[in-house]
């Protein structure tokens, strides 16, 4: 950065030195290959297909200059949250041209950086020829406006960069339905037109009678006709996705019904949540160093080492500053993590800054145990890619987290420690019998074995004497071969 682009009037811009080029992604698994291709090409953008003909802002993320407003916090602080800017938009496919930061107290109400610098930063766009500016928190209607107006060039915000990449990524039916939502509650308010001069609700002589002065013009604009419809898609996803967490609710309770203690993974995103899934079940699923790449949750059975038997559910990542609209749509997912036993809070311990993503994450949980209005389940922070961590780093996590388990799914190491662990935190069956078994009932005593906790066994003449701890559906089926019905 040269010294001309530094003013005193409005704050310091900082060049943020990010790489370029889309980040390298890793050997994946299943849809990789696939999800590799979806790789933004010019001149193309995301546009909603249901609500057709509206000036939608079309996210053409190609060349890109960040820009963010440093209002608090180090530095270091401040440059760490545009590198995760970059990010975010070479995950959505971008090339990262130019970082910049400016310094001020609150970002400015008309063009979310000074006046002065908007100069500047259009100097910029023009001497690398970037096409389009992200900027690093939530503009409104009008931010938006001023800096396409006195930049002319497509400018977006945290937010919509967080949506575009999460209808890419999005792949099942629940998925698409979410996003789509979320882009909607986006959206709706910062549709724009020619026809917003011409709005009326009455048309012709419709108002001259009994309407008054102001009421009289050409009647409802497309604008408006839009709006409308646009509210009523939101009516009809939000109703579309009330009947997918009922599905999801069944389920849930089944397990429940069961008493199969269940474990969420919830985590950062590109923490290694899925990575640590596949560890720990062998369950094949998507696995990319890339951000927000599992948007689908994602539930499989596992067995801890003393054989009990639970289940591993595979969440949405979080990041800072997550917009409410994706809190809200992915609700039904999320409350995943509330209905748990046992929540894994999985962290990046190769990140520079590993405490941002704990507060980040504990600041979802938080919203979701209150609109649950529930207590949250215990908590067990696991930190991943130890792999990748130098030594100095895990030794100042130890000390943060000392609770903390350790692991890299990578290569391996920890996970069985985190296997122990699992199965001292997980809830123990609570139904203590004492039953004698038939021989030809060899079945039941396999299943005491695979879902109770033995306390002990015998072999008499007439069949296995088992005492075991078990949950109350397998009580019911040991009923009548009870032998000490007071334990019962």
């Amino acid at each position: 950065m040269t010294e001309e682009f530094i003013q005193p009037d409005d704050g310091d811009f900082r060049n943020g030195g990010f790489p370029h080029g889309p980040a390298d992604l890793s050997l994946g698994e299943l849809e990789l290959e696939e999800r590799s291709s979806l790789r933004r090409v010019a001149g193309l953008s995301t546009e909603l297909e249901d609500i057709t003909e509206v000036e939608y802002r079309q996210l053409r993320l190609e060349r890109v200059v960040l820009v963010g407003v440093w209002t608090e916090g180090s530095a270091l602080a401040s440059e760490a949250s545009l590198a995760e800017l970059a990010r975010l938009a070479e995950t959505a496919g971008s090339q990262v041209l130019e970082g910049l930061v400016q310094r001020r107290d609150k970002p400015d109400p008309a063009t979310y950086i000074g006046s002065g610098k908007v100069r500047e930063l259009g100097d910029i766009v023009a001497a690398t020829g970037a096409d389009t500016v992200i900027c690093d928190g939530e503009l409104s209607p009008s931010q938006l406006q001023q800096l396409e107006a006195r930049l002319k060039v497509k400018v977006i915000d945290r937010t919509a960069l967080i949506l575009d990449i999460f209808a890419q990524h999005a792949r099942s039916k629940e998925g698409k339905t979410q996003v789509e939502l979320a882009q909607l509650q986006y959206l709706l308010p910062r549709l724009r037109g020619w026809g917003q001069t011409l709005s009326r609700q009455a048309g012709g002589r419709a108002g001259g009678a009994g309407g008054g002065v102001g009421l009289r013009g050409p009647g409802e604009t497309k604008l408006e006709t839009d709006r409308r419809r646009i509210h009523a898609r939101i009516a009809k996803l939000r109703r579309e996705i009330k009947g997918m967490g009922t599905v999801r609710a069944t389920k849930r309770g089944r397990r429940v019904a069961n008493e199969v203690p269940s474990v969420a993974i919830a985590g950062y995103t590109n923490a290694g949540k899925s990575s640590l899934l596949n560890a720990l079940t062998g369950a094949g699923v998507l696995v990319e160093d890339a951000l927000f790449a599992t948007l689908d949750a994602t539930t499989r059975r596992a067995e801890t080492p003393d054989g009990r038997t639970y289940t591993l559910t595979d969440t949405v990542g979080f990041v800072r500053h997550l917009p409410h609209q994706l809190v809200e749509a992915f609700r039904t997912t999320l409350d995943e993590v509330a209905d748990a036993d046992l929540v894994l809070h999985v962290v990046d311990g190769s990140d520079p800054m590993p405490e941002w993503q704990i507060n980040a994450v504990r600041e979802v949980l938080g919203e979701i145990g209150q609109k649950h209005d529930t207590p949250m389940p215990p908590e067990l922070v696991v930190v991943n890619k130890t792999d990748a961590a130098g030594d100095l780093a895990i030794a100042r996590l130890r000390h943060l987290i000392p609770d903390a388990v350790f692991v890299s799914a990578h290569t391996g190491a920890g996970v069985d420690e985190l296997r122990e662990r699992l199965a001292e935190l997980l809830p123990r069956p609570n139904r203590e019998l004492d039953v004698l078994v038939p021989y030809e009932r060899g079945e039941l005593v396999a299943r005491i074995h695979r879902e109770g906790e033995v306390l002990s066994t015998e072999h008499t003449e007439v069949g296995t004497h088992v005492r075991a701890r078990v949950r109350p559906d397998l009580a019911g089926v040991l009923a009548a071969f009870v032998v000490d019905r007071s334990i019962a």
